[in-house]
């Protein structure tokens, strides 16, 4: 299998042009792929895809296996790769995701993508479909209890469910891979959810740690960088436009409450090409399976 292995802010994930061939097996080599010491390593795996609806067609694959709705910092790298590897020669593409068809905007310096601007979509705040079960129609500024610690969440789609927080705790010194599950997998969550924990610097700048389900923590996550600027403004802490710190790198995120969409501005990088033998056998124990809960 021919790939390209691409970061956004540190969010990385290993990408395999299929407008020419199909790869059988998508969620085994997300897993295979993904694994560190055994794999290429990566936070998962994306397809890019024709589509009959736009121009290309994103398939996001996380770390377990699972598919993915959206990926912002990946959706970006694919934007990259279909002007860089000249599969189109348009500044503006549109990429078909489960989250819907998504507008880039490609910034090109010296013939290259460095930077894409993301027609983000509308925010979803329906607890239904976020989702989370919870008896209110939005869930904004709720109290969860986790191990008796009471957390002020609030619950946004942006494709995938996010759930966000605003700490005075500094979220640098948090132990995420012990907290970050009991979130993904609690029962508000019936889909598992991503979880923000964040601080605000000032009004326009916010210092965010994630954990993703179904990969764990990340250097960054583009669909959480926006539903953390969304609750942020519900809450009244932040400008409509703000900057997200995030572990790989930063992230311009504007909420344009007029029309109730999100627009992402981030980088996007490529870090190596490769060729790489899959497992014949599926079963072998060379793949490793995500699982946090264990």
């Amino acid at each position: 299998m021919k790939f390209t292995k691409m970061q956004g802010c540190g969010n990385d994930y290993v990408y395999v042009d299929c407008t020419k061939e199909a790869l059988e097996n998508p969620e085994q080599a997300a897993i295979f792929v993904s694994d560190r010491h055994f794999g290429i390593g990566s936070d998962g795996l994306i397809l890019i895809n024709p589509s009959k609806v736009a121009d290309f067609e994103m398939a996001m694959y996380n770390a377990d296996g699972s598919r993915g709705e959206m990926c912002g910092n990946g959706v970006r790298c694919v934007g990259k790769y279909v002007y860089d590897y000249g599969l189109t020669d348009k500044t503006t593409v549109t990429i078909e995701t489960l989250a819907g068809i998504k507008t880039l905007e490609l910034h090109v310096q010296d013939g290259k993508v460095d930077e894409v601007r993301v027609n983000m979509g509308k925010p979803e705040l329906s607890a239904a479909k976020v989702p989370v079960t919870f008896p209110g129609e939005q869930m904004i500024n709720e109290p969860m209890e986790i191990d008796g610690t009471i957390y002020q969440v609030t619950c946004v789609s942006m494709g995938n469910p996010h759930c966000v927080m605003f700490l005075d705790e500094d979220v640098r010194q948090l132990d995420l891979p012990e907290i970050g599950p009991k979130f993904e997998f609690h029962e508000t969550f019936p889909k598992r959810t991503n979880t923000e924990f964040c601080n605000i610097i000032d009004r326009k700048h916010i210092r965010m740690r994630v954990w993703e389900r179904g990969s764990g923590e990340t250097l960054a996550c583009g669909t959480g960088a926006c539903a953390t600027a969304v609750a942020a403004v519900l809450n009244g802490l932040t400008e409509d436009t703000v900057e997200l710190q995030l572990r790989g790198g930063n992230l311009l995120i504007e909420y344009d409450r007029a029309k109730d969409e999100v627009y992402m501005t981030g980088p996007a990088t490529t870090v190596f090409e490769g060729e790489i033998a899959l497992p014949k056998d599926w079963e072998d124990d060379s793949i490793r399976i995500y699982n946090p809960k264990h």
